[in-house]
């Protein structure tokens, strides 16, 4: 089992020069912006994950509270609109279309913890990252989870509470745990 200085130089040896920097900020300075209200929250909120995120169109509406980690894997198209207290764990990538919809206290991770060797405790086996895909013109309801891996088609209405573990199919309505498709959305 590795020591503390190995999982410590480990950890570190992941990660770019600017991703730890990215991490750096999320951690001391987005919390500033995090919370500021009314436009000048969403301005600055936009201004800030520009920076830092891999690219954002305009003019994304992340709402006070929401939660952005390892930012540098994130891709946003225009008019994203980010309720509150969504985490978003860019890690292994999110890539996210134009005219997206993502209700409060949705979690899409990017990245996950290894668990495959019974031998070794899960904290030691790093992670796997798979990037996630979010098409265009798509509503994530409130408390989903999208898992690494995923890709959510175009049109696709997830329904409040799922658990997406796998693709959907274009104008798609899923919903449950794990979510499946109970219906379209008609063109």
């Amino acid at each position: 089992m590795p020591d503390t200085k190995d999982q410590i130089k480990n950890f570190f040896e992941s990660f770019s020069l600017k991703q730890v920097v990215v991490l750096l900020l999320e951690e001391y300075v987005a919390w500033i912006f995090r919370y500021i209200p009314g436009f000048e929250g969403f301005t600055l909120r936009y201004l800030f994950y520009k920076l830092l995120c891999k690219k954002i169109e305009p003019f994304p509406f992340i709402f006070p509270g929401a939660f952005f980690q390892h930012s540098y894997g994130i891709e946003a198209g225009r008019n994203l609109n980010v309720n509150r207290g969504v985490h978003m764990y860019g890690r292994g990538g999110i890539k996210v279309g134009d005219y997206v919809l993502i209700g409060p206290n949705v979690v899409i991770a990017s990245s996950q913890h290894r668990y495959n060797i019974q031998k070794i405790p899960i904290m030691f086996q790093g992670h796997e990252k798979k990037a996630v895909v979010i098409g265009n013109d798509v509503w994530i309801g409130a408390n989903a989870v999208v898992l690494p891996g995923v890709t959510i088609a175009d049109g696709t209405i997830v329904g409040a509470g799922a658990v997406v573990t796998s693709d959907t199919e274009p104008y798609s309505i899923v919903c449950g745990v794990p979510a499946r498709k109970i219906g379209e959305r008609s063109h």
